[in-house]
């Protein structure tokens, strides 16, 4: 029993004295009662903003992809902006899930699910921008090494393109798969309490045969461990291969060796900080603060202020080069003295703002546990990160080798509407599964409430001082 000892002066991770029965109830409440009018609410909004980036897609699908603002410099804007935001936000979930599984990290557990769910939700839509921006949706199926109607033709396999093809399936598939296993005794627990027939129906085919054997137990471990093992090698190739489509080009301010690491902490970060905007929304909407608790938020803040240190190292890395090269043309790259003082300053400036300056607010403990602060500043995050991808692609290519080339970039109210809508649609699907499934992993969380909880520890000390 020794390694299940945690010594009482850390932290609980369950606050109240809570027993087996009390976190059934709390989990599985939001699932059995009414959605509140602030669910509506919220859901409301997000569907309107679905409905409009449906909208535009449809638009863009059936006059073409000049309805967007690109021109003949700029021919990649919001479309890899976005792609290259939603597959960063993708990160988190299996980093955590994964990741800290293996590392056995026991705060994991009241946050892994909500972060898997994100994963899925966010690569969903990365995944739309690539296919929007063929022109030709209808013809996506090329993308795929199969065989098809024109004979011999196959996809260029040295194109980094074709990478993102494969390490995204990859990565997507796993990642549902992962998500699915550790979801199974959380549904067994919904149908072993469901009412309707049809509700018990459902859930029954969902949990897969679950009955709580030990033999089940032991397969699902192992089966666990082994998705992380697969898992975790998938997070960190992932962004580092979207990174190719920029890092293998000739574009100046693109070819760079610091690309692969300096995108996968940055995905982390961004990834970490979209997990704590919805664990603030979810926490309050759903009523878990005695499950997502300051400890969980200070962990997460700590991950941020980490690989937010990272990045803004491989900035100012990104800017010594542009300066000491020499070179006129790395004069006018995304970090550089050029981008800091040109046109598209603004964005420079936010995204210094965004990502360095007010992320540094986290290095102080108390501002590290308060829960508004940390909310107003995952969101900060999530808007310099996709300010950081915008200027990575839009100052890079606005100012090319040939001055004559050299334009700025405008968005349309099409490219304004696909993202919003893309927001819609992440949120639609993530409002969806807090009502359906449950969020928080309760049958693994229930394995940490005799070390980690407010009640064992409080009855732990008291027994020590008799």
């Amino acid at each position: 029993m020794s390694g299940h000892y945690e010594a009482p002066i850390r932290e609980p991770l369950i606050l109240g004295d809570k027993t087996y029965h009390d976190i059934t109830e709390d989990i599985a409440r939001p699932i059995e009662t009414k959605a509140g009018k602030l669910w509506w609410f919220a859901f409301y909004i997000a569907l309107v903003a679905f409905i409009y980036g449906v909208g535009c897609i449809a638009y863009t699908i059936g006059t073409g992809i000049g309805v967007w603002g690109l021109n003949r410099t700029i021919n990649w804007g919001w479309d890899i902006t976005n792609f290259v935001w939603w597959v960063g936000i993708g990160h988190a979930g299996t980093l955590i899930s994964a990741v800290l599984l293996l590392f056995r990290q026991k705060w994991r557990l009241s946050i892994n699910r909500s972060a898997e769910a994100m994963t899925i939700f966010a690569v969903v839509q990365a995944a739309m921008f690539p296919c929007i921006h063929m022109g030709r949706i209808w013809l996506a199926y090329f993308v795929f090494p199969i065989t098809n109607q024109f004979g011999t033709l196959w996809p260029n396999f040295n194109s980094p393109l074709l990478w993102d093809v494969f390490a995204i399936s990859t990565y997507f598939s796993v990642s549902v798969v992962f998500w699915y296993i550790g979801l199974i005794p959380d549904f067994a627990m919904v149908r072993d309490r469901a009412v309707k027939p049809v509700t018990k129906k459902i859930y029954t085919i969902l949990s897969f045969g679950w009955g709580g054997k030990a033999k089940h137990w032991q397969r699902f471990e192992e089966v666990s461990l082994v998705l992380a093992g697969l898992a975790t090698p998938l997070v960190f190739s992932v962004h580092t291969i979207v990174s190719f489509d920029f890092a293998t080009s000739v574009i100046k301010g693109w070819h760079s060796t610091v690309y692969p690491p300096y995108f996968v902490a940055g995905a982390i970060f961004s990834g970490f900080a979209m997990v704590q905007t919805l664990l603030s929304v979810v926490r309050k909407v759903c009523h878990l603060e005695d499950y997502i608790t300051q400890k969980h938020i200070e962990y997460m803040n700590i991950v941020i202020v980490v690989t937010g240190g990272m990045v803004t190292v491989a900035y100012i890395t990104e800017f010594f080069i542009g300066w000491y090269s020499g070179s006129r043309y790395e004069d006018f790259t995304y970090f550089s003295v050029g981008a800091a003082t040109g046109p598209y300053w603004w964005a420079f400036w936010l995204l210094i703002l965004c990502n360095v300056l007010i992320p540094a607010s986290l290095w102080i403990k108390k501002l590290r546990r308060n829960f508004l602060w940390t909310f107003i500043v995952s969101i900060v995050i999530n808007i310099g990160m996709w300010f950081e991808r915008f200027d990575i692609i839009v100052i890079n290519l606005s100012r090319d080798y040939l001055p004559s080339a050299w334009t700025m970039f405008q968005p349309s109210f099409v490219d304004v509407g696909i993202f919003i809508g893309t927001i819609g649609f992440f949120s639609v699907l993530y409002l969806l599964y807090a009502r359906t499934f449950p969020v928080i992993a309760q049958a693994e969380l229930k394995t940490i409430i005799k070390t980690s909880s407010e009640g064992y520890k409080k009855h732990h000390l008291e027994n020590e001082h008799h």
